[in-house]
């Protein structure tokens, strides 16, 4: 059954190729898909509506002391996931599927991507096998995670710094 289909949504705004959700039983919104894409095909356009020194749950990082709200606004609605199918591309400025895409389907990213240390650490109950529990950001990631995951050009140079610092020490 197509959860995103059901009653248990109600569409808040539409916006051409995704629409906001909001799901009736936590009042949840998430972004959903209107289109089709393939891995690989870029999704949007975004800008930084709003540059900040200190992150927030709206954020995305893109350097020290730089965190960005995101332009068009409805893409802050897109949910962490630990089986992400959508990245974003902090140096191209685009959000690029990273699998099939179909339409109705609910839009995720893996925040670790993007954040080095979050603002607001949380427990996930994704329901992907996958799924690493806490979310932290990538600092504290393992490194098999850190195989498995697309990160920024930002988050992939603090990686690199940090497996240098560690094999130093």
């Amino acid at each position: 059954m197509d959860i995103a289909t059901t009653p248990a949504y109600r569409t808040i705004s539409n916006h051409e190729i995704a629409e906001v959700r909001r799901k009736t039983a936590n009042d949840q919104n998430a972004l959903f898909s209107l289109c089709h894409y393939q891995p690989g095909d870029m999704i949007a356009d975004f800008s930084a509506g709003t540059i900040a020194a200190e992150p927030t749950y709206l954020t995305v990082q893109v350097g020290h002391g730089k965190h960005i709200t995101l332009q068009p606004e409805f893409l802050q609605y897109i949910n962490h996931g630990c089986d992400p199918n959508v990245f974003f591309d902090t140096t191209a400025m685009q959000l690029v599927a990273l699998k099939e895409i179909k339409p109705g389907t609910e839009l995720l990213f893996f925040y670790p991507s993007t954040e080095w240390k979050m603002t607001q650490s949380f427990d996930c109950y994704c329901g992907s096998p996958a799924c690493l529990g806490q979310i932290q950001g990538a600092a504290f990631l393992s490194h098999d995670a850190i195989n498995h995951y697309r990160f920024t050009d930002f988050i992939r140079r603090e990686l690199s710094a940090k497996a240098a610092k560690t094999k130093v020490a």
